[in-house]
């Protein structure tokens, strides 16, 4: 449990109350769903069971095939964009949450007043909300609608955080050897709010964000769980990416030629000094295996290892979730939604308290990224990482699984469908109106008819972030990497962006790059 927690007395009688009240509106399609949303960082592609990794994920997996499995689903590239999205149904730039010339905006812009989170909307059908974990937006919880919240501000120190808030209040920092682990802290508050939720709300519905800080780096993982994959990872990324490329083709996901390993693209940004305080091991190109020496080869494996120990134990602690949902009888009713903020990630950099050489790797005292051999793999069979808009940085899982209205006839969809889709979706199935106060229409569109089939509808998205551009018009994909001429890609035969049309079809770019900017320039009016 979490040491500032408040231990909660279980009311049976209510508990009881809760179950005939739950399982007797499940024959009412009109009974607003509980809704858990469910974010991770810097989980690719293809790190879940269940879209084609090694990595145990039993938990997810058995959502993802009683529920819905997304294969052309984005976020926005980056950590903070894609939240602002989530909660607020906009681009990012629109609410000044990724950078627009001269203007406040990016990582630290404020939202305009316009820009209201989810639960502002939610209230008006009587919902209560709830946060769990990581924030990276404006505000603090209670202060733009949640109802109570467990904000992990400080994700650089998984065992000892600094900096915490519970119900927007500071928290003591948390020693090192206490104990404490991000990601069980994080279940822990989902936990608990969950039992009160239960024991004092039984007649409202729930909306709970739980935001995990896992797997980003730096790479810190409990000792049983980094157990279970040592070794695993000893014969090197080839082989991997090969067998997770085996299975996502036997799963359905993606029928298309896999990326070619781009092996001079290194981090997005360059941190020689932490290159050369990680020691000789590390190195920031996805080169050859057979090419790295025998240290290299030990300190990239064990990398891979903390990373999956850390995905590992989201699925152990979602799982604890899960169980509280079935406890208090609301499983059936509630619509859980598992995605991630960005692809993978090729950054290395030491922050924080540092790394200690002699630290036992994912230990507190150590800081290490997985980096770009280990990122291409996590984001098999796509292209390129976190921060660009290629797939690789922006084409990430998600799991949608409602009982009472999802059934497990046909678990893929292949809808095209982006994290602005998410708010629009959850206002659907609550019964809320859109709002109407805005400066523009919200760019996203329901998902719920998708839950049925796929309804396949030619979309526009678009892109922007720190000069890396791109704009998906139906099948079509038009995608540049700052200071790089546009290319431009038939997705319905080549997802994994290998065959650059760009020259054979002058038009289609001019065209597209034109409806590119006409967009860009909408989220610049309003975000002033």
């Amino acid at each position: 449990m979490l040491p500032f927690a408040i231990s909660l007395p279980r009311r049976l009688l209510t508990l009881g109350l809760l179950a005939l009240t739950v399982s007797s509106s499940f024959a009412d399609d009109r009974t607003p769903p509980n809704v858990l949303l469910v974010m991770v960082d810097d989980l690719g592609f293809s790190d879940l069971g269940c879209y084609g990794s090694e990595i145990e994920t039993p938990h997810l997996d058995r959502l993802a095939n009683a529920g819905i499995r997304y294969t052309q689903f984005y976020n926005t590239g980056r950590c903070w964009p894609t939240r602002a999205s989530l909660l607020t149904g906009f681009y990012p730039h629109a609410v000044r949450r990724d950078q627009v010339p001269g203007i406040k905006s990016g990582g630290r812009g404020q939202r305009p007043e316009w820009g209201k989170l989810l639960p502002s909307y939610l209230s008006q059908a009587g919902y209560r909300s709830y946060h769990s974990g990581k924030w990276h937006l404006d505000g603090k919880p209670l202060q733009t609608g949640f109802d109570r919240s467990y904000y992990l501000q400080d994700q650089g120190r998984f065992f000892s955080p600094q900096t915490h808030f519970k119900d927007d209040v500071k928290l003591p920092a948390i020693p090192r050897d206490s104990g404490f682990y991000g990601t069980t802290a994080i279940a822990d508050h989902a936990i608990e709010c969950l039992q009160e939720h239960a024991e004092e709300h039984v007649d409202a519905p729930f909306f709970h964000y739980v935001a995990f800080t896992a797997p980003h780096f730096p790479l810190h993982a409990l000792p049983e769980d980094i157990a279970k994959y040592e070794g695993r990872y000893d014969e090197g990324w080839e082989v991997v990416r090969a067998e997770r490329w085996k299975r996502i083709q036997a799963l359905g996901l993606v029928n298309a030629p896999i990326s070619d390993v781009e092996r001079q693209l290194g981090p997005p940004y360059p941190f020689p000094d932490a290159i050369e305080q990680l020691g000789p091991g590390e190195i920031n190109r996805p080169v050859p295996w057979d090419d790295l020496t025998a240290e290299q080869k030990q300190f990239q494996a064990t990398k891979m290892t903390l990373h999956a120990a850390m995905i590992d134990r989201v699925d152990q602690e979602l799982g604890r979730i899960f169980a509280q949902l079935r406890e208090m009888n609301a499983w059936e009713n509630t619509l859980i939604l598992f995605l991630s903020d960005n692809g993978a990630s090729a950054e290395i950099m030491v922050r924080n308290d540092g790394h200690d050489p002699q630290a036992a790797p994912g230990s507190a005292a150590s800081y290490l990224c997985l980096g770009p051999g280990w990122s291409t793999v996590s984001n098999t069979p796509f292209r390129r990482h976190k921060t660009l808009v290629h797939e690789g940085g922006i084409s990430t899982p998600l799991i949608v699984h409602w009982p009472a209205r999802i059934k497990a006839d046909d678990p893929l969809r292949h809808d095209v469908a982006h994290v602005v889709d998410i708010s629009p979706t959850i206002l659907d199935v609550a019964g809320v109106p859109l709002p109407s106060e805005i400066p523009m229409p919200l760019p996203g569109r329901s998902l719920q008819a998708s839950f049925s089939a796929d309804q396949n509808p030619s979309l526009t998205r678009w892109w922007l972030h720190e000069g890396n551009r791109a704009i998906r018009i139906g099948d079509w994909k038009l995608v540049a990497s700052s200071g790089e001429a546009w290319e431009l890609y038939d997705l319905a035969k080549d997802r994994a962006e290998t065959n650059d049309l760009a020259k054979q079809d002058p038009q289609r770019v001019s065209e597209m790059a034109d409806k590119w900017e006409r967009l860009w320039q909408q989220q610049q009016a309003a975000a002033q």
